[in-house]
């Protein structure tokens, strides 16, 4: 089972992050567990943007039902093909899916890598509260 693994954190630890997954990879140091495959938005107002509940139901019936072109792929969810294309084309520049040539005509058919997406999410409903729960001065 492939997953798609989604978070949302500070864009420098984002960084950092990625600066220390390309020298572990470039070191041959990453393991199984390490080579999961994760999207990681900078903030929760950018995750809900990026991903609204008409591209998460585009993304599901493509992976159930594997439409052979983008046409296909907006009869499934009943809407106009010209707001697909464009859901299609984000999605895919965030790398949740692919546009593949060879979909019946030379259509470009959308396909969906994943079997699964998780979604993890801190989101601090108070300032200056770390994971553990201790909490630092709101003005540090």
């Amino acid at each position: 089972m492939t997953t798609l693994h989604i978070t949302v954190g500070d864009r420098e630890q984002l960084r950092e992050d990625a600066l220390q997954f390309v020298q572990a990879a470039e070191d041959g140091g990453l393991d199984e567990q390490e080579r999961k495959v994760t999207l990681q938005f900078g903030s929760y107002d950018d995750l809900v943007e990026s991903l609204t509940p008409l591209r998460l139901e585009l993304i599901q019936a493509i992976a159930e039902h594997g439409p052979e072109s983008m046409r296909e792929a907006a009869r499934l969810v009943d809407r106009d093909i010209s707001d697909v294309h464009s859901d299609l084309k984000q999605l895919e520049v965030l790398g949740i899916l692919e546009l593949e040539a060879g979909g019946s005509g030379g259509a470009m058919q959308p396909v969906v890598p994943f079997d699964r997406i998780e979604m993890h999410i801190d989101y601090p409903l108070v300032e200056g509260v770390d994971i553990d729960g201790d909490s630092a001065p709101a003005s540090a």
